[in-house]
């Protein structure tokens, strides 16, 4: 594995916040044993990266660190470029946030008439959770045009579009399939085109068995007192839109500084994106406040990861948190490493 310049990056930055790292190194103690998955941190300070850690195992089986290079697959954190993705299109005229979803996906049920393309992004839509349905264990794994198909067979919401709030991986993966259909470009391709390569995050990739490859990559287990699992893939670990970006904390700094620069979507995109719904959920992000400071943050889980990011723009600092086990829910900690610096 090649050597992470990251590495020299964090030597430089590093002695103005020793007392934070040590501190970090406590909270962070469970993935520091020999021989067990492990997790990536990074935190951002005005533009620069001023906490830079990595602690166990990327790669159990062959015994391959965690590096600031390493590729996590970063669940539903991977929503915020979806959504991107999508008011990319809605800044080139090829849709509307108030369209209906029927629109483009005729083959719905007349339910979805009223399903708006905001309702979709917004967790807003009621659209039925395609999990449940496919189930697991499974045949093969399912791609984001088979919840299309899923989807097209339902006979109904959980509520009126636009009346209640129900986090919708199906939503997304629906929504990658539109960006898809609208662009003529696979949505691996799209991301790569529009947003990855643009801000430099050149390691990161939508993975699609077959298609692309994962450098760096990371694999996903579950830790029990007893044993280490291996538990990288399940029955929807293949669809993209949902969850199914790879990235590493390296890659993460660009985008989190791309978001300050604002080029990638028009002010007004921006503005609704990071204007919250019903719980607190915009477009791709959720939006609150802690302690005190506004927020944009959003984590992700599936089998095998846990992850957690989170922005406050107006202190212009940012914690990444990417682990390779299924638990803990790993938001307590990014939290608790942000108190660090926002006390400072």
């Amino acid at each position: 594995m090649r050597k992470s310049p990251w590495l020299a990056v964090f030597i430089m930055v590093a002695g103005c916040s020793m007392n934070s790292s040590d501190d970090v190194d406590r909270l962070f103690s469970d993935y520091r044993p020999d021989g067990t998955p492990g997790a990536s941190i990074m935190v951002i300070k005005d533009g620069e990266p001023v906490l830079i850690r990595s602690y166990g195992l990327a790669n159990v089986e062959d015994f391959v660190p965690v590096e600031p290079s390493t590729n996590f697959r970063l669940a539903s954190v991977t929503k915020q470029f979806t959504a991107t993705s999508v008011l990319m299109l809605v800044d080139q005229g090829q849709l509307a946030l108030d369209d209906s979803i029927r629109k483009y996906f005729p083959e719905f049920p007349d339910f979805a008439n009223d399903i708006t393309i905001r309702n979709m992004l917004q967790h807003t839509s009621g659209i039925e959770d395609y999990e449940p349905i496919y189930g697991d264990p499974f045949p093969e794994q399912i791609l984001d045009r088979g919840v299309v198909e899923i989807i097209a067979s339902t006979e109904g919401t959980y509520f009126p579009p636009g009346t209640d709030y129900r986090y919708s991986n199906s939503a997304y993966a629906i929504l990658a399939v539109l960006v898809e259909d609208l662009s003529g470009m696979s949505f691996p391709a799209f991301l790569e085109e529009n947003i990855f390569d643009p801000v430099g995050m050149t390691n990161t990739v939508a993975y699609r068995k077959g298609e692309t490859i994962v450098p760096n990559r990371s694999l996903g287990y579950t830790v029990t007192d007893e044993k280490i699992e291996f538990s990288d893939q399940s029955a929807w670990s293949a669809v993209l839109g949902d969850g199914g970006v790879y990235s590493s904390v390296e890659d993460l700094f660009r985008w989190d500084q791309a978001l300050y620069n604002n080029d990638l979507l028009s002010a007004e995109m921006w503005d609704q994106a990071w204007t919250p719904g019903l719980e607190n959920y915009g477009l791709g992000w959720r939006i609150d406040e802690y302690r005190g400071h506004k927020r944009y943050h959003h984590s992700g889980s599936t089998s095998g990861f846990r992850n957690f990011m989170q922005q406050f723009p107006d202190e212009q600092l940012s914690v990444i948190v990417l682990t390779n086990r299924a638990d803990p829910d790993v938001e307590p900690l990014a939290e608790k490493v942000a108190d660090l610096y926002l006390q400072e």
